[in-house]
């Protein structure tokens, strides 16, 4: 027998179970209006032209390469993530209060972020609008959250949104807890807050000291503006909120399979930011693998896995007493 036949069956994801029903269908007039991509007039693939463009020039520019990056990701994209949400010329980007992570796509800023409330903030309750994109709840309660709350946003009746309800219902959260909101083209039902209805939320939460936690799957899809599409977190960033935002290009650029995201934390206080990159990259480092990196200069990661493909002749007998020096004189408690 297996050791792994205690592994319980799960449902398969529903989206996915959509497209491979409609693949084995033979019926000449099927329609697939399940997976969200885009799509030429005759159902295929389409790919941005902007996105061609830039894979050819990545493609012949002979100074990229594979190495590694650092475990924030690629800075550059980052950088351009967050300035794409924020704007450049925005004031908490020019005095060094945002930090930005490279993350697997939007999911993966979920759940990055719900990791570091959770572990780092001690983050317990949170709230999602009723209806909502069906992950959140798995994703923040996997995260360590304990309770999961709803917060009425769809009026079915007068089919719109139902903002007394809403602010009803965050009037009753309790101090700190962690709220997510849809920056614009709310999923699933595509209504989003007006500007002054919005301004209303944000009163609400900065009285009741409540973080907003920004998902932004669709910047650009609300409104055609990326500027646009982006107000609502830059309103709450100019009233001074710490706002943390998950960022998506899978659907504005069609970067489906490239699983493109980021991790957008804006803070009030810049000194903050060194030790929420410290979280986040998770450099606490053992005391014997930190006596080796800051005493010896041999940089290795702190579960001590090195890659032998830095040893050489040159060096080996270097790396061999520092490591008998590190774990004999070194306490680890």
């Amino acid at each position: 027998m297996s050791r792994f036949s205690c592994v319980e069956s799960a449902p398969p994801v529903e989206i996915f179970a959509l497209n491979k029903a409609y693949k084995e269908d033979s019926f000449p007039d099927k329609v697939d209006l399940g997976i969200g991509a885009y799509r030429t007039d005759e159902g295929k693939p389409w790919v941005l032209p902007v996105v061609k463009k830039t894979e050819k020039a990545i493609a012949n520019d002979e100074t990229l390469n594979h190495e590694y990056l650092g475990q924030l990701g690629l800075e550059s994209f980052s950088q351009a993530a967050l300035k794409m949400l924020l704007g450049a010329e925005n004031p908490v980007v020019k005095e060094g209060k945002v930090l930005g992570v490279q993350t697997l796509s939007g999911t993966g800023a979920l759940r990055l972020g719900a990791d570091f409330l959770s572990h780092c903030l001690k983050s317990k309750d949170f709230y999602m609008s009723a209806p909502t994109w069906p992950n959140h709840r798995k994703v923040f309660l996997d995260a360590g959250f304990a309770t999961c709350h709803t917060y009425r946003y769809w009026n079915a009746v007068e089919r719109n949104l139902d903002f007394k309800g809403m602010m009803e219902d965050l009037e009753n959260a309790p101090e700190d807890s962690v709220i997510i909101l849809h920056a614009c083209a709310h999923n699933p039902t595509g209504v989003d807050p007006t500007q002054d209805q919005w301004k209303e939320i944000a009163n609400l939460m900065e009285r009741k000291k409540l973080l907003p936690f920004f998902d932004c799957a669709y910047q650009g899809f609300a409104s055609g503006d990326l500027v646009k599409d982006s107000w609502a977190v830059c309103y709450f960033v100019s009233r001074g909120f710490e706002v943390i935002c998950a960022q998506s290009f899978a659907k504005n650029f069609g970067l489906y399979n490239e699983r493109a995201g980021n991790l957008t934390i804006v803070v009030s206080d810049p000194s903050v930011l060194t030790n929420c990159r410290a979280q986040i990259t998770l450099l606490v480092r053992a005391k014997q693998v930190k006596f080796l990196v800051e005493q010896r200069h041999i940089y290795l990661p702190k579960d001590a896995r090195i890659s032998i493909c830095g040893l050489n002749s040159k060096n080996i007998d270097y790396v061999a007493k520092a490591i008998h020096e590190a774990v004999t004189t070194v306490k680890e408690n």
